[in-house]
C-alpha cells in the first residue's frame, strides 16, 4: 500500500467515524428534546389540572407521546408532547378566561339578573347556520350564541332531532340555540362537556345518549 493510497484511507475512515459520531450526537439530543417536551406537557397539563380544567384528549396525548419515545420515534414523541402541552396551555386560558367572564358578570348584575343569565336568559342568536369549519365546541364559545364553550351539550341537545353525532354537523344546518336553558341544565351540559370521555368521528357515545336521556 502507497502513502498516498494509506493517506487516503486513514481520512475516509476518519469521515466514517465522524458521520457515525455526528449521528449519535444527533439522535441523543432529539431523545433528549422529546423528553424535555413531555416534561414540559406534563407539568403544564398537571397545573390545567390543578385549575379543574383538564381537557379530557392532554393525558392521553401524552401517554402516546411517551410509547413513541420508547418505540424510538423521537420526532414523533416531540410532536405529540408539544401539541399536548399547548392543549394544557389552552385549557388554563380558558379558565381564566372564564372566571374573568363570571368575575365581569358578578360585578355589573344584580344577584336576581345574574340568576336570570347563568339560566341562559339575554340578548342572542336564537338559531345559527352552520357554515365550513364549524363544530359546537366553537359555535358555544361564540359571543353572541353563549360565549361558553362548555355549553355546547345545549345546542346538541336542542337540535337532538338533526344532530346524531355531535362530533359531526354539517354547513347548511340551522341550529336552534336554546335561551331558556336553567342554570341546572347548564350546570349539566358543561359537567357533560368536561366528562364526556373518549370519543370517535361518526359514533354516537353512550355517554352522550346518556346526557340526551336527563
Amino acid at each position: 500500500m502507497t502513502m498516498r493510497t494509506t493517506a487516503r484511507f486513514l481520512t475516509a475512515a476518519v469521515l466514517s467515524l465522524g458521520l457515525m459520531a455526528g449521528c449519535a450526537t444527533t439522535g441523543d439530543d432529539a431523545t433528549s428534546a422529546a423528553e424535555q417536551a413531555i416534561a414540559d406537557a406534563k407539568a403544564a397539563n398537571a397545573d390545567a389540572k390543578a385549575l379543574g380544567n383538564e381537557w379530557r384528549d392532554t393525558g392521553k396525548m401524552i401517554k402516546e407521546a411517551e410509547k413513541a419515545l420508547a418505540d424510538g420515534d423521537a420526532e414523533k414523541a416531540t410532536a405529540l408532547a408539544d401539541q399536548a402541552k399547548k392543549q394544557a396551555l389552552d385549557a388554563q386560558a380558558q379558565k381564566a378566561a372564564e372566571d374573568k367572564r363570571l368575575m365581569d358578570l358578578m360585578a355589573t348584575t344584580t344577584a336576581g339578573s345574574l340568576s336570570s343569565q347563568s339560566a341562559g336568559a339575554g340578548a342572542g342568536a336564537d338559531s345559527y347556520s352552520v357554515v365550513r369549519g364549524d363544530n359546537l365546541w366553537d359555535i358555544s364559545g361564540k359571543s353572541d350564541i353563549y360565549g361558553d364553550s362548555y355549553q355546547w351539550p345545549l345546542i346538541y341537545k336542542a337540535n337532538r332531532d338533526q344532530i346524531k353525532d355531535p362530533d359531526l354537523i354539517f354547513p347548511g344546518q340551522n341550529l336552534s340555540i336554546d335561551r331558556n336553558a336553567s342554570a341546572a341544565e347548564i350546570d349539566a351540559a358543561i359537567n357533560h362537556a368536561k366528562t364526556r370521555g373518549a370519543w370517535s368521528v361518526g359514533d354516537v357515545e353512550q355517554s352522550d345518549l346518556d346526557f340526551l336521556a336527563k
